[in-house]
C-alpha cells in the first residue's frame, strides 16, 4: 500500500505489441491520481492474464473473505461462474451463486427488479460479492454492494465495455436510464482465455465502445473550449492512447487471439480507470453516449429488447461524426450565437472546434472498422427505426447537463435536424 492510500495497479504477463508498455501505464494512472489528490480513493488491483480467474482465491486468502457471493445470468455462470464457483468450493470458501432472473424478453437488464433480487439474496454477513459477467452485471452488483457496504470483485466474460474499473452504475429506474456514482472493483481478474472465447458480437461491442471516444473526446474539449466545463489534458491523452491502440490492432482484435483480446481489455480497463480518476465520465461519454441511451430509454417504452450498448455507440459515433461535419459550419454562421451567453467562446474557438471535427475519421471509415471486427455499422443493421434516429438527434442532449457539440448545434439550428446525412443507413 502506497503512503497516499492508492494501491499499485498490478498487470501480469501483458502482451502488447503496440503502444505504451504495462508499467509505464500504471505509473501514468497513478501520478494522475496522485495529481487530483485521491488519497480517499483505492485503485483495483488487475490481473489481465491467461487463467487470472484462478487467482481471485489467493486475493480473497489475503483480505481474509470467507462469505462470498457471485452474481452471473446464464450465459455467465457457463463462461466462468461455474468454474470459479467449483474452484472457491474446493478451499475454506461459502460461494453463493445468484443467478439473475430474465424478464419476459429473455433479457437481464440493470433495473429495480434486478437490483432487489440481489438486494435480497445477499445475505448480510456477506465479506464480498463477485460480479461474473459483462456490464450489465457489474453495474447491478456495482450498486448493491455500495448500498450494503460490500466490496466487489470484478471477473469480466467477455472484452464488451470499458465501465468494469468505473464507479458509475448506468441504472434503468422507472423506464428511465440513470447513472448512479458508485464504487469501484477492488480487484479484476480478467481471463484471456474466457474473454477469447466469448462470442464475437460482445468483442465487437467492446471494439465500438472505445470507437466512441472519437466524439467523446471532441466532446469533452468542445465543453471546455465553449462551456468552461472541466478538462484535463493528460487524462485526454491517456483515453486517446487507448483508443488508438485498439484502431490500430484492429486486425488482431478481429481474430479474438490472445493478444488482440489483450489489447482492447487492456483499453477498456484504461479508460474504465481514467473515469475514476476523474470521477466522471466524460472522456468517455459524449453525444454518441447520449443518443445511445436515448435508443435503449425509447426500446424500454416500447418493451423491445436491448441492444449490446457499444454497438450502438459505435453506429451513433458514425452518425455524430457526419452531423459535426454536417452542422457545425452552420452553427458558425448562426445569428443566434451572436445573441448567446456563448458568443464570445465561439468567437474565440468556433473556427479551432471545426478544424477538430474535419479531423474526425470519416463515417464510411468508421463503418469499415466496425465491419471488420464484426459489428452492425448502421441503424438499419442495428434495428433502430428512422424516426428513433431523428428523434433522438433533436432531444438526445436533454438527457446529461454537457455542452456537447450535439448540444450546442440543436441550440442555434433554424429547423428540426434531417437524417439525410446518413444517407438513410
Amino acid at each position: 500500500m502506497r503512503k497516499n492510500g492508492f494501491k499499485d495497479i498490478i498487470l501480469f504477463h501483458i502482451k502488447i505489441t503496440e503502444g505504451i508498455c504495462m508499467n509505464q501505464w500504471a505509473l501514468e494512472i497513478n501520478r494522475l491520481a496522485d495529481r487530483f489528490n485521491l488519497s480517499n480513493v483505492s485503485l483495483p488491483e488487475i490481473q489481465l492474464k491467461v487463467d487470472a480467474i484462478f487467482n481471485v482465491k489467493d486475493y480473497l486468502l489475503k483480505e481474509g473473505w470467507k462469505q462470498i457471493v457471485l452474481v452471473y445470468d446464464k450465459n455467465t455462470y457457463d463462461a466462468a461462474g461455474k468454474v470459479l464457483q467449483d474452484y472457491l468450493n474446493r478451499f475454506s470458501f461459502r460461494p453463493i451463486g445468484i443467478l439473475l432472473r430474465e424478464n419476459e424478453l429473455k433479457q437481464v437488464i440493470a433495473d429495480e427488479r434486478s437490483l432487489m433480487q440481489v438486494f435480497v439474496e445477499t445475505p448480510n454477513d456477506t465479506d464480498a460479492l463477485i460480479a461474473v459477467g459483462g456490464g450489465t452485471i457489474h453495474d447491478i452488483v456495482r450498486f448493491v454492494g455500495y448500498k450494503m457496504g460490500i466490496p466487489f470483485i470484478s471477473v469480466p466474460t467477455a472484452a464488451s465495455v470499458d465501465g468494469f474499473t468505473s464507479k458509475g452504475a448506468p441504472l434503468i429506474l422507472r423506464g428511465m436510464k440513470q447513472t448512479v456514482q458508485t464504487a469501484s472493483p477492488v480487484a479484476v481478474f480478467a481471463d484471456i482465455n474466457i474473454l477469447k472465447n466469448a462470442p464475437k458480437e460482445l468483442t465487437a461491442s467492446g471494439f465500438g465502445d472505445m470507437l466512441g471516444k472519437y466524439t467523446s473526446l471532441l466532446d469533452w474539449e468542445i465543453s471546455k473550449l465553449i462551456g468552461d466545463e472541466p478538462y484535463d489534458k493528460a487524462c485526454a491523452s491517456m483515453m486517446r492512447n487507448a483508443l488508438e491502440n485498439c484502431v490500430k490492432n484492429v486486425d488482431a482484435i478481429s481474430k479474438g487471439d490472445e493478444n488482440g483480446i489483450t489489447i482492447l481489455m487492456y483499453s477498456l480497463l484504461q479508460s474504465g480507470l481514467v473515469m475514476q480518476v476523474l470521477n466522471h465520465s466524460r472522456p468517455a461519454s459524449g453525444a454518441e453516449h447520449h443518443l445511445s441511451h436515448y435508443w435503449e430509454i425509447q426500446l424500454i417504452k416500447d418493451n423491445k429488447k436491448q441492444l449490446l450498448h457499444g454497438a450502438k455507440v459505435a453506429v451513433a459515433t458514425t452518425i455524430i461524426v457526419d452531423l459535426y461535419k454536417t452542422y457545425w459550419s452552420t452553427v458558425l454562421k448562426s445569428e443566434k450565437v451572436k445573441n448567446s451567453k456563448y458568443k464570445k467562446a465561439m468567437e474565440e474557438n468556433g473556427q479551432y472546434i471545426q478544424s477538430l471535427i474535419n479531423n474526425l475519421p470519416s463515417s464510411s471509415t468508421l463503418k469499415q472498422l466496425i465491419k471488420k471486427v464484426g459489428g452492425p455499422s448502421t441503424v438499419m443493421e442495428l434495428g433502430i427505426p428512422e424516426k428513433m434516429v431523428l428523434d433522438s438527434l433533436n432531444q438526445a442532449f436533454h438527457l446529461r447537463d454537457r455542452c456537447t457539440g450535439l448540444f450546442l448545434i440543436n441550440q442555434f439550428k433554424e429547423k428540426k435536424l434531417e437524417l439525410s446525412f446518413t444517407n438513410r443507413n
